[in-house]
């Protein structure tokens, strides 16, 4: 994550900022540029509503319109460039359920599940993964479903299924999540993170599926995807982990499956890759870590987990500092290292072929 700062004032903002806490200029994200930009109103309308501008020059005056959530319902803070005919910013408009609001427990859980979207949103953009909505494209395009438990019918459960990524809203309570957190004896938990375990799951079948060499390097290295979950699941929750599962696999959850696996070791990718960008933008980090100057060539992920575990050490022994539990409790073998060298080449070559990444709602 880039680090941001008010256009007008020069004060530091943060990515989810609406408005600057030093001059009060109005803010929002604005995609297309990267950045958080103060907005100045034009004082005319379009179809869709008031119309802003923003002093950078980069913007050349351009205008903008701000998400219908951001205006409506405040749960958002991106911006939408004015020849974008959809009322809806990049990362909103890829939610097609959002909870029952007459609840405000409810309105409280989408906000914090959209805003842990859009940094999912930010990275997948940084990466210039495939990223179109099901409106788009019906077979393989992306959806979002936030729901909430209905008394009387099945619980919601947190997955993804032909492209849709399903969350129930209780992970956004704090305490509830932090309770499931102990159950499963997990060191780790949380709505981001969730976003990026379910993403990897869609990736594995934009990216894996379509190519038979990505394929066999998958099940040389993960298993056989298509092997039965259902009594693999029954196996994990009766049996649990197996003995030693340390050496080959980053979490005890990854030994449940080799769907499990690859969406585990896809979402500690986007751990890595996200942190480290954030640090090098903040300065404790080399430059070379950051989405614009990308390591390149056949040591760029080796690089690229050199860089990471000073940094990593680092956080740690900060968060202990502070009496907090380390900040990222996981060890790296050399088997989840390979497997995470695997997702490493396999973005690098998809978007490389690609030439640039396909626009939400293009």
């Amino acid at each position: 994550m880039r680090t941001f700062h008010c256009d007008h004032c020069g004060n530091p903002v943060f990515f989810e900022n609406t408005v600057c806490g030093n001059c009060g200029h109005q803010l929002a994200y604005a995609p297309d540029l990267k950045l958080v930009v103060s907005l100045d109103p034009t004082g005319k309308n379009d179809a869709f509503g008031p119309l802003f501008t923003t002093p950078l020059r980069r913007a050349e005056r351009r205008p903008y319109r701000l998400c219908s959530n951001y205006t409506t319902h405040d749960v958002c803070n991106w911006g939408i460039p004015a020849d974008d005919h959809c009322t809806l910013c990049l990362s909103c408009r890829l939610t097609r359920v959002i909870p029952n609001l007459t609840s405000p427990k409810n309105k409280a859980a989408w906000y914090k599940l959209e805003v842990a979207k859009r940094r999912l949103v930010y990275s997948l953009l940084e990466h210039k993964l495939p990223l179109l909505t099901k409106i788009d494209d019906p077979a393989s395009g992306l959806a979002f479903e936030l729901k909430a438990d209905t008394p009387g019918e099945p619980r919601v459960l947190t997955g993804h299924d032909e492209g849709v990524i399903t969350l129930n809203i209780e992970e956004a309570d704090d305490v509830e999540r932090e309770k499931r957190r102990h159950s499963m004896h997990e060191p780790y938990r949380t709505l981001l993170g969730h976003f990026r375990h379910e993403i990897g799951h869609y990736y594995y079948y934009r990216l894996i599926t379509p190519s038979a060499e990505y394929v066999d390097q998958f099940i040389a290295l993960y298993g056989d995807a298509n092997a039965d979950y259902q009594e693999a699941l029954d196996r994990h929750y009766s049996e649990g982990a197996p003995e030693g599962w340390q050496k080959k696999y980053v979490s005890s959850y990854a030994t449940m499956h080799p769907a499990e696996d690859w969406a585990e070791t896809f979402a500690h990718y986007l751990h890595i890759r996200d942190t480290l960008d954030t640090a090098a933008w903040s300065g404790f980090a080399p430059a070379t870590a950051t989405f614009d100057r990308p390591v390149l060539g056949p040591s760029a992920f080796a690089t690229i987990i050199d860089m990471w575990l000073p940094v990593s050490w680092s956080l740690n022994m900060v968060n202990r500092s502070m009496g907090h539990d380390d900040l990222y409790p996981f060890v790296l073998p050399v088997a989840v290292l390979e497997k995470m060298k695997f997702i490493h080449n396999v973005i690098d070559e998809v978007t490389a072929l690609s030439g640039k990444r396909d626009p939400v709602g293009a």
